[in-house]
C-alpha cells in the first residue's frame, strides 16, 4: 500500500461508526435481541472465511477449488469489520475498548512465563 492508498483509504473509526449508525437504522430486533444477533452475525462470517479457506484449497472433492486466498483476505476483512461494529453496538467508546486490549495483547508475552 503506497502513501496515496493510504490517503484515500477511509478513516477507521469513523467508518465503523458510519456502518453501526445504518445498521442500527435499519434494525428489526432491538434491545438484548438486536445486541445477540449482531454478535453471532461474526459466526456467520467466521464461517465464510472457513469456507473460503476449504474452496482454496479444494478440500472439498465435490466443489473442488471454488475460491482464492483474495477471497480469503476479503472474508478476513469481513470478520474484523464485523467485530468492530459489534463492539460499536455494545459500547459508544468502542476505540477506546478496543486500543486498551490492543496494548493488552502487544504487551503479553508470545511464550510461557520463564
Amino acid at each position: 500500500m503506497t502513501d496515496r492508498d493510504c490517503d484515500r483509504a477511509p478513516a477507521l473509526w469513523p467508518t465503523v461508526d458510519d456502518l453501526w449508525s445504518r445498521l442500527e437504522a435499519a434494525q428489526q430486533d432491538r434491545g438484548r435481541e438486536g445486541v445477540l444477533l449482531r454478535v453471532l452475525k461474526l459466526s456467520e462470517e467466521v464461517g465464510e472465511v472457513a469456507e473460503a479457506v476449504i474452496g482454496t484449497i479444494g478440500q472439498n472433492p465435490r466443489k473442488g477449488i471454488t475460491h482464492t486466498w483474495e477471497d480469503v483476505q476479503a472474508e478476513l476483512c469481513d470478520v474484523a469489520i464485523t467485530a468492530l461494529v459489534a463492539l460499536r453496538t455494545l459500547t459508544p467508546e468502542a476505540r477506546e475498548v478496543f486500543e486498551r486490549q490492543l496494548e493488552r495483547v502487544r504487551d503479553r508475552p508470545l511464550g510461557p512465563p520463564a
